[in-house]
């Protein structure tokens, strides 16, 4: 394809990043994305003469024609396309339409059995409690992350984290603001062993600061359904 800004964040020569929606959409389709250079359409030059061949045969037989809508364009477009699919070529003895159903259709694979659902990604930071925000909600993953970067992969009704390239949590989408999503098996059995911070030991400091301190800490803590869930309010 072009190196559409939309598709290609970083227009590399040898290493382009693509767009993570972009390939995200690729793969579901089993289709693979490589980039012409930026500026240089001549890297995709068959296409580029696919589209001539279409613009001198389709579109300038309707150049004096006006229409008023794109149903108006595509009526009088469709009987065109296949008379251009039927023509032969000039040196060869064949046409379009017999190469694509004697090379191409082959090759064809079957659309996925599920429709493409749109999907967002985006960075986050595991924080001490092993949370990650998305849009204001707090989703669980193993433990074991705790201060590494992973990656989210946001729909209208799943949120899926990935570290490393591997999923590593899958939960359900909540719209629901400061709320928590947790679940059991990425909760550590000894916190002691793999974090700095324990409800204890947050509860002791927060009596160095004064018994309401204190009194307040307990609160935050014992109001969660979990107590580590209280780790980022009462550290700040």
């Amino acid at each position: 394809p072009d190196n559409l800004k939309a598709g290609v964040t970083n227009p590399c020569r040898y290493e382009p990043d693509i767009n993570p929606t972009y390939q995200d959409l690729a793969e579901h389709y089993g289709a693979v994305v490589i980039p012409a250079r930026a500026g240089k359409p001549k890297d995709k030059a068959k296409a580029e003469s696919a589209v001539l061949v279409a613009e001198r045969w389709i579109l300038a037989a309707l150049r004096n024609h006006s229409f008023f809508s794109v149903t108006e364009i595509n009526k009088a477009i469709a009987p065109r396309l296949p008379e251009l699919n039927n023509r032969k070529f000039q040196r060869l003895d064949t046409t379009r339409r017999e190469l694509f159903e004697t090379i191409d259709k082959p090759a064809l694979k079957p659309l996925p059995s599920r429709p493409y659902e749109y999907a967002e990604w985006k960075k986050a930071r595991v924080n001490i409690d092993y949370h990650i925000e998305i849009y204001r909600h707090y989703y669980s993953v193993p433990y074991q992350l705790v201060k590494e970067e992973v990656d989210a992969r946001v729909t209208d009704t799943t949120v899926e984290v990935l570290f490393k390239n591997r999923r590593v949590a899958s939960h359900l989408r909540s719209y629901k603001e400061g709320g928590f999503t947790t679940l059991p098996e990425h909760m550590p059995k000894s916190h002691q062993k793999y974090l700095e911070w324990t409800p204890s030991r947050i509860i002791k400091w927060a009596g160095e600061n004064g018994p309401k301190t204190q009194k307040l800490v307990t609160h935050i803590l014992d109001n969660r359904p979990h107590p580590e869930q209280g780790f980022r309010s009462c550290l700040g």
